[in-house]
């Protein structure tokens, strides 16, 4: 391919190795994180790029969106707040996402971490490991099946969960900005009753500012010493020092995050605790919805380059 017709791309921050392959082959990509002075670099940008690539964790500030007129930026991930969409819609820059292909392997990470806090099955591997079973019994843990699920967020994602829970015979109700007519599930639209009602609270809708600390110390107090909270959304969501509280004081049962709010940062008292099951936000890394993300990303460039349109924009 004769590079001179090679369209160039801003890459803002590093990306999955196998979505760099696959972008190095069709594009000319330029590492914006590897610029000494950013705001130099893009003040002498205009007109240069034919769109961006990013991630969900890098996000797109309205700096890279002003030299970008009439582009597009593909995300590589479902989450959309850190993406500045004021700024594209005034520079007219259409955004994509990647969401869909990963709901399965979220929804199953979701009930990995049901099971492992509920059975306690991580902290019951260590006692194996450690040969205690010749010294003790384990003990007993709580039963998944035929209790009472609370999902936060019935977006994607929270469907696929709901399903995964009719296999456990779990009834389910939901929480969110309005009820959905698409669904018989109940709805609850005060947070504090969905908590206060089930067994597990489980986490899955959008990050930002519209759910910051969402989930806080007068939710985690009703769902009570004997009820389990699960993110697999974001980690901003919730109140990280009233769960630390919660869990240290006995006033919820147990904890299961893939997310945090400074990651990868976690904070300390969390660690080492039987009661809490921690993941380095892995709900989606699987190698195959890794492989579906990557090629949704590079087939959303091409739409837009062929047609004008991305083929999944945020929603």
């Amino acid at each position: 391919m004769n590079t001179k017709k090679m369209r160039q791309l801003l890459q803002i921050g590093p990306l999955p190795p196998g979505l760099q392959h696959i972008l190095q082959q069709q594009y000319i990509l330029h590492p914006l994180w590897q610029e000494s002075n950013r705001a130099t670099f893009l003040a002498n940008q205009a007109h240069r790029f034919d769109g961006a690539v990013t991630m969900s964790r890098h996000g797109c500030s309205a700096d890279i969106f002003s030299i970008l007129n009439n582009g597009v930026v593909a995300c590589f991930g479902v989450g959309f707040e850190g993406i500045d969409l004021d700024a594209a819609r005034q520079h007219n820059v259409q955004v994509s996402t990647t969401p869909d292909v990963l709901n399965n392997c979220v929804a199953d990470c979701a009930f990995a971490l049901i099971l492992a806090t509920a059975r306690q099955i991580v902290a019951a591997d260590r006692f194996v490991q450690a040969g205690s079973w010749h010294e003790k019994s384990f003990g007993l843990s709580t039963q998944v099946s035929g209790k009472r699920l609370g999902i936060v967020g019935l977006g994607r994602i929270g469907q696929v969960i709901a399903r995964r829970a009719t296999g456990f015979d779990m009834e389910v109700r939901y929480h969110g900005r309005h009820k959905q007519e698409h669904t018989n599930l109940g709805f609850e639209a005060d947070l504090h009753a969905l908590a206060e009602w089930a067994d597990f609270l489980v986490i899955a809708c959008r990050g930002g500012e519209q759910t910051r600390h969402l989930i806080s110390a007068s939710v985690l107090e009703a769902l009570g010493p004997a009820g389990f909270l699960i993110n697999i959304a974001r980690g901003s969501i919730v109140d990280e020092n009233a769960l630390v509280n919660a869990i240290t004081q006995g006033r919820i049962g147990g904890i299961g995050l893939d997310v945090y709010a400074d990651e990868p940062n976690v904070p300390p008292a969390l660690l080492n605790n039987d009661r809490v099951v921690l993941l380095p936000h892995i709900a989606a890394s699987t190698r195959e919805t890794r492989a579906a993300m990557e090629q949704l990303v590079a087939d959303n460039l091409q739409s837009f380059f062929t047609s004008g349109k991305v083929l999944t924009p945020p929603s």
